[in-house]
């Protein structure tokens, strides 16, 4: 049925321009399903070299993620979020893993960050001198450091028998340099590096080292096999990487959820629009089909020739669609790594089953398509046909009106819905707004196309003669007009959406930090442990609290099924009454007093309480930032979450379950506030709280560029089509542009009829895109911030003049270009 017969090979051949809009579609559709497949196979297969750990066959290191189970039976699902920090094994797991039938030696690895105080504050990682056993690295000078000693790499410029001054998780040390080697990382003695990391019991991982004979999968079973129960998950060949590059796990998470949540999405708009241009090439040559079964070509045969049209065209398209699709995908893989979303030793993996299902999706896409919109000319009698085909069907069916209405009813209850809830449920909601609302324009297109046309049609018909033809054009031509409409609002909808969703969320965060601190300096950079006590040492200073930023994995419960989420947190030293007085969260429930430490107490914001569905003195289950379990009683539920920190406890309490327990900023309250820029040195900052506000903004640089890469993509794939759909109807027209010109009217005119159209089209795509973006964010931000959206009006006023400015130029050429035939 599908090879190529000559009715299709000859409507190609001869009718070139009722395809080329068809191959654009598809062609752009293979580059969105393409450029996100490859993202999300890199993410999957993501790994990093095996780095530190390349002599060492078998690595044995804590799970980096905390794991959880959603739905059940067939649909249970195992999902995972990483920890905010490094989760750590006990270090009797040494001895259990030297124990092992084929094991030479078991060594632990233990490293943490240091700085060099009498250098410069220059920062170095450090690790045990235990762990050169697989790293190969040697004395250059001196001797391997003893208790009170430090190995410094050469290109610090010390020397052996130095007393350096070092900054430490555990507090500032006097050292001597026992030797200096050719590696860029610092070693201690096995002792003094256990004590000094701040986790005296634990290592980062264990490097197993095998007897001559012993394969590696060998070895890294029986490992295993004797680690179990201890949390332990044991590496070889090339997933060593994963211990040596921390940042791996987000960075999967982060392709996974660019190439399939975000993918899926933009597959699902580009697979969505091109049908509806397929379907719109296939309606255009109504005429032509009902001719063809006048003149006795039967249902099969239509139905065949638009298959096989399909064939024709799409494969073509999908194949061609792939190459910018690697391109695209190149490009936003390496504007992530260069931000620091992704490790450096990371490869993007570029391998044939994207394009390959990106022409898949084409060819579907186009089959599907062609199907649906000849259903009804292949069943139609001839001489209905041709009746039907010389003036534009004014009903739609049954069928789609009903689930058209049913969308929008959808729609609106989920608004509802989204409107009563809160945090993620309001988002996820929110969600399905705008998918239901869209779905509803496509479906409904005709009679909202027509009601469009009588309401934007009251003021052009007093706006002179091409005015009015234009609002008469409308009317009469809604399924024209809705396919014209239905792009555009596309492209408003999800860009308005993804923008001013961004828009609002930092509006609402720069407004809470404004308001939450209360402080007249924050100290910021590269801060030693003893950053805190020097502030309130510094005359005039009233208060000196430090803040340590992690994050935890907290509970989060929707629709019933629940599961886990990160969450921001932050460490304070000193009293509650200290916090007070440089940092308003904006308490609503309970008090912060209570928040004492090794009191086993936390305050969270409002947003988490409502999705772990707590309150104050409920119990709230946590995964401290190394994976540790805890259970604090929450004592305060706060407001200004979003804008300070979503979970609050003493530093004291966090200190262990993290690898840098020092401050990671230092708020001060003073007599003299300019007397605190003594405090900057090298590394070091003092800033305002605006100027703090400004320095988070960057921060969160890569959240900003992801959603204006994701409304890029959507909003130019939607424009674009919209710009081929309107040339697709514009060219179609020629013999009612020839036509007009024939029963006397000017070229002039014509032009000013067709520039109307345009901008009703505009407009109508502009407003119900607007409406669909507004149902989307003011449940959605009423949720997540308690806010009303922000949308800056020249952002908005940008997204709407592109699309004038779209739709002008996508009628005025073709309209030109078809006025130029001659008029016979």
């Amino acid at each position: 049925m599908f090879l190529p017969n000559g009715l299709a090979r000859a409507a190609v051949r001869f009718k070139p321009s009722a395809f080329v809009g068809t191959f654009v579609a598809l062609f752009l559709t293979s580059t969105i399903v393409a450029a996100c497949g490859i993202l999300l196979e890199t993410g999957i297969r993501a790994t990093a070299p095996a780095g530190r750990y390349a002599a060492a066959p078998v690595v044995a290191a804590a799970d980096q993620q905390a794991h959880y189970t959603t739905g059940s039976g067939e649909d249970r699902t195992e999902m995972s979020v990483p920890y905010g920090d490094k989760a750590r094994l006990d270090s009797a797991v040494v001895a259990k893993a030297a124990a092992v039938e084929g094991a030479a030696r078991a060594v632990p690895d233990i490293a943490f960050p240091i700085t060099l105080v009498s250098r410069g504050g220059a920062p170095l990682t450090a690790h045990n001198w235990a762990s050169t056993a697989f790293t190969g690295e040697r004395a250059q000078h001196g001797t391997p450091p003893r208790t009170g000693e430090i190995a410094l790499p050469a290109a610090t410029g010390a020397k052996t028998g130095d007393r350096v001054r070092v900054d430490t998780p555990t507090g500032v040390r006097t050292l001597r340099v026992a030797a200096l080697t050719g590696s860029d990382a610092a070693h201690f003695a096995d002792a003094d590096a256990a004590r000094v990391s701040g986790h005296p019991r634990q290592i980062d991982a264990v490097a197993v080292l095998p007897e001559p004979g012993t394969g590696a999968k060998t070895l890294a079973d029986r490992v295993e096999k004797a680690l179990k129960g201890t949390g332990a998950k044991v590496y070889e060949g090339k997933d060593r990487g994963t211990v040596g590059e921390p940042a791996l796990a987000s960075a999967k998470e982060l392709l996974t959820g660019i190439g399939g949540s975000f993918g899926g999405i933009a597959a699902m708009v580009a697979v969505f629009t091109a049908a509806g241009t397929v379907a719109l090439s296939v309606g255009q040559r109504a005429r032509e089909f009902a001719l063809l079964r006048a003149i006795g070509a039967t249902p099969r045969q239509l139905r065949r020739s638009i298959a096989t049209e399909a064939l024709l065209v799409a494969p073509l398209a999908g194949a061609l669609g792939s190459l910018p699709g690697i391109a695209l995908a190149t490009w936003w893989f390496g504007q992530l790594r260069d931000k620091g979303a992704i490790p450096g030793t990371v490869d993007l993996t570029v391998s044939a089953l994207p394009p390959l299902a990106a022409t898949a999706a084409a060819v579907l896409t186009a089959l599907l398509a062609g199907f649906c919109a000849a259903r009804r000319p292949a069943r139609t009698k001839p001489g209905q046909a041709l009746a039907e085909s010389a003036v534009e069907r004014r009903t739609t069916g049954w069928v789609r009106t009903g689930f058209g209405v049913a969308a929008l009813v959808g729609g609106t209850v989920f608004a509802g819905v989204a409107a009563q809830e809160t945090g993620e449920d309001a988002a996820n909601a929110a969600l399905g707004v705008v998918m239901l609302y869209m779905l509803a324009v496509a479906l409904l297109g005709p009679l909202i196309a027509r009601l469009c046309a009588g309401l934007f049609g009251l003021p052009l018909r007093g706006g002179g003669a091409s005015a009015s033809l234009a609002a008469a054009n409308s009317r009469s031509n809604s399924r024209r007009l809705a396919s014209a409409i239905t792009p555009i609002v596309l492209a408003m909808a999800f860009s308005s959406t993804l923008v001013f969703m961004h828009s609002s969320e930092e509006r609402a965060r720069e407004n809470q930090q404004r308001e939450g601190i209360t402080a007249d300096r924050v100290v910021t950079g590269a801060l030693t442990s003893d950053a805190t006590a020097r502030a309130a040492d510094t005359p005039g200073v009233t208060a000196a609290v430090g803040l340590l930023r992690t994050s935890v994995v907290a509970p989060s419960i929707s629709v019933g099924e629940r599961g886990l989420q990160t969450r921001s947190a932050q460490g304070f030293t000193g009293t509650a009454a200290d916090l007070a007085r440089v940092q308003d969260l904006g308490v609503g429930k309970g008090s912060l007093t209570a928040l004492t430490p090794g009191s086993r107490t936390v305050a969270i914001g409002d947003n988490l309480a409502d999705a772990a569905r707590v309150s104050v003195g409920d119990r709230i289950e946590l995964h401290l930032p190394d994976g540790t379990e805890a259970a604090p009683r929450v004592v305060a539920v706060y407001s200004r979450s979003l804008g300070l920190a979503e979970v609050t406890l003493p530093a004291a309490d966090l200190a262990a379950h993290v690898t840098d327990p020092r401050p990671t900023e230092v708020l001060v309250r003073a007599d003299e506030p300019e007397a605190l820029e003594a405090l900057a040195g090298p590394g070091v900052t003092v800033t305002t709280p605006a100027g703090h506000a400004a320095a988070e903004d960057t921060q969160r640089e890569v959240g900003a560029w992801a959603n204006t890469v994701m409304a890029a993509v959507l909003g130019g794939f939607a424009a674009v089509a919209a710009a081929n759909t309107l040339v697709m109807t514009v060219l179609d027209r020629r013999r009612e542009l020839a036509m007009l010109r024939l029963v006397g009217s000017t070229r002039r005119q014509v032009l000013r009829m067709v520039r109307w159209e345009a901008l009703l089209v505009a407009a109508a795509g502009i407003l119900i895109g607007t409406g669909i973006a507004m149902a989307t964010l003011v449940p959605m931000m009423k949720g997540l911030t308690g806010e009303a959206p922000y949308v800056p009006p020249v952002l908005y006023g940008s997204f709407a003049a592109a699309v004038v400015l779209l739709g002008l130029a996508a009628t005025a050429l073709p309209a030109r270009a078809a006025l130029r035939a001659p008029r016979g």
